[in-house]
């Protein structure tokens, strides 16, 4: 059985590779793939979410438990694990923890989103958060678009100058902090990584021309953005089912009559395809909703999987010849 931290996944993880897999997974469509939606258990201490997938004639599945405490915790109030199976036998193949994991095929399916919506000419790219979601992002939009800019919203000036402090080192491009106006009015695509219930800003502060990317939360009464962003966008999702149950920025104007279902145009598999239209203009907004789902992860984990079974089968090859 293998194991992974999550410091030996970061290692291990190709921001590239995994987008190039999510574009794989996405564009063969969800017909023969088997994803209940999240389920969502209430403790005593927190919530426990499981998310299983498995997808038809594949020898491995698996499924990530997320435990997400109430209170603050040394270690982070969120903690991931994921369990591969090898389908023939149920049999346990793979344990890896999951936070980086997560971290990063949700900013993968920003990225893979935000190379088919946003304007091929976006030069500032806008996050909203300061934690691990933010720094994910970060690290993973500039490989699909070439920004000169970056500007960050977090919940205070300290926090945000903070965090920019640290980031800058591995930004190749000017890093600064800014208010929420002013990162709304002025990015070209804006990325939203926090656990925001409320707005974070107006929308007719949108710039014409604006991708977003909506991937802090999945409740259905929380939601990041107003319903007048929402109304002005043309919104794209991962998955309709996972949007229609979780997404509060889809759910609340909805049930408000503020717009129908036929105002979400499409899924990520639709646009991938292009069975769909995504942009059709420059001056559009567009906004891709993501709660996460399950086939995200397995399409992370088998690549995990197969980059660790190859480097130890190079190793085992290179121990024979020299024995």
């Amino acid at each position: 059985m293998f194991t992974c931290t999550d410091a030996e996944l970061e290692a291990l993880l190709d921001p590239l590779q995994v987008i190039g897999a999510m574009r794989a997974a996405f564009a063969g469509g969800l017909e023969k793939v088997s994803m209940p939606q999240r389920l969502h258990l209430e403790t005593d201490t927190g919530t426990l979410l499981i998310m299983p997938c498995a997808i038809a004639g594949d020898e491995v599945c698996g499924v990530k438990m997320v435990s997400v405490s109430r209170e603050a915790r040394p270690e982070g109030r969120v903690k991931a694990s994921y369990l591969m199976f090898e389908t023939s036998t149920s049999r346990t193949i793979a344990v890896f923890e999951a936070n980086h994991l997560t971290d990063l095929r949700t900013a993968a399916t920003t990225a893979l989103a935000t190379e088919i919506l946003a304007r091929s000419d976006a030069v500032t790219l806008g996050i909203f958060g300061t934690g691990r979601q933010a720094k994910a992002h970060l690290a993973v939009l500039p490989r699909v678009r070439s920004f000169r800019r970056i500007l960050i919203s977090g919940t205070s000036a300290t926090k945000t100058e903070a965090f920019v402090q640290q980031m800058r080192q591995q930004c190749e491009c000017e890093i600064k902090a800014a208010d929420a106006e002013t990162c709304a009015r002025s990015s070209d695509v804006i990325c939203t990584c926090t656990s925001s219930v409320e707005p974070l800003f107006s929308g007719e502060r949108i710039q014409p021309g604006t991708h977003l990317n909506l991937i802090g939360t999945f409740q259905p009464c929380a939601r990041e953005v107003d319903s007048a962003l929402i109304r002005r966008a043309r919104v794209f999702v991962d998955t309709y089912e996972a949007a229609f149950a979780e997404a509060g920025e889809i759910l609340v104007p909805l049930h408000a009559g503020e717009i129908g279902r036929e105002h979400v145009l499409g899924d990520l598999h639709e646009i991938v395809s292009a069975v769909k239209a995504g942009r059709r203009s420059r001056d559009e907004i567009t906004a891709f909703k993501s709660v996460g789902c399950a086939l995200e992860d397995l399409v992370t984990a088998k690549l995990a999987l197969r980059t660790i079974r190859s480097r130890a089968s190079e190793t085992a090859g290179r121990r024979s010849v020299t024995s």
